[in-house]
């Protein structure tokens, strides 16, 4: 589209087009649940990242073999192109993305602008009930740990980024990073019991990263924008927010759009950072 480093992004006069391709899978994650309900693009499945991608009792995700057959419930082979959607300028897509990605997913994409710029548009959106033919589980998953970054990972690359090697990207907003408030603007509180971000951590909010009608901007705007945060194609880079949807999105950026080689997304962040025993952190917010 506008010379990223991967074609990972579709448009939506691409989706008008080609939704009923065979090959092509549409997928909607959003962060409302219940927002697929009351409309979507015609022939896109529903995947809810509470019930479908997460453990029910243990703070994990579901296993690549429960992802497999989940994508075989919705009808996903290995041949298909998935196209994810979704609203809040593709957070909740760009998650999904990511975690299919650590599993092993091929022939991924984004429509670009997700559910806000679809609806801007005018374009069709359906109450009518997708009709899924379910095929085989989704072959050949395993988990890519080079994608995903753990506490104590984050907490020895807190050295890394000392000596200029690695970087820590936090994506959450200027209040958040600087330890006024645990939560994003209009959100509740979810438990977190000190404020602040990781020492060493640039803030880079996620949505500098996106256009006023939620498409992603240039490549160049992108590089401009880390690289003047020190955080350059060079480095091992992990990304974080709150709860790894908003980072996601980031990681997006950073590894499809402008192709670092190097970067994982903390899928705790900070509701387990901001948490936990024995782990340091920087608040810059004084009400003094």
């Amino acid at each position: 589209m506008t010379n990223y480093a991967k074609d990972v992004l579709v448009s939506t006069d691409w989706v008008a087009e080609h939704a009923n391709d065979a090959g092509i899978k549409l997928i909607e994650v959003d962060e409302d649940i219940l927002l697929y309900d009351t409309g979507h693009i015609r022939g896109a499945a529903k995947v809810d990242w509470q019930l479908d991608l997460w453990d029910p009792v243990e703070r994990e995700f579901i296993s690549a073999e429960q992802l497999s057959a989940l994508l075989g419930r919705l009808g996903v082979s290995s041949s298909d192109t998935i196209v994810l959607y979704g609203d809040k300028s593709n957070w909740w897509a760009s998650y999904a993305y990511w975690f299919f990605t650590y599993n092993g997913v091929q022939n991924l994409k984004i429509m670009n602008g997700g559910r806000q710029k679809w609806s801007a548009e005018g374009r069709e959106l359906t109450t009518d009930a997708t009709e899924t033919q379910p095929g085989q589980p989704y072959p050949g998953l395993a988990r890519n740990e080079e994608l995903r970054a753990y506490r104590d990972e984050v907490k020895a690359h807190i050295e890394t980024v000392r000596a200029g090697k690695g970087a820590l990207v936090d994506v959450r907003s200027p209040d958040e990073f600087s330890g006024k408030v645990t939560h994003m603007p209009n959100y509740p509180q979810e438990g977190v019991l000190r404020g602040g971000h990781i020492p060493g951590a640039r803030s880079i909010p996620w949505a500098k990263a996106t256009n006023e009608d939620g498409t992603f901007k240039s490549a160049d705007e992108l590089k401009a924008l880390y690289e003047a945060e020190g955080v350059t194609s060079d480095k091992n880079v992990i990304a974080y927010c709150r709860i790894a949807e908003r980072s996601s999105h980031s990681w997006f950026v950073l590894r499809e759009l402008l192709g670092y080689p190097s970067v994982k997304n903390y899928d705790g962040s900070w509701t387990e950072w901001g948490n936990s025993v024995g782990v340091p952190i920087e608040k810059t917010y004084s009400e003094a």
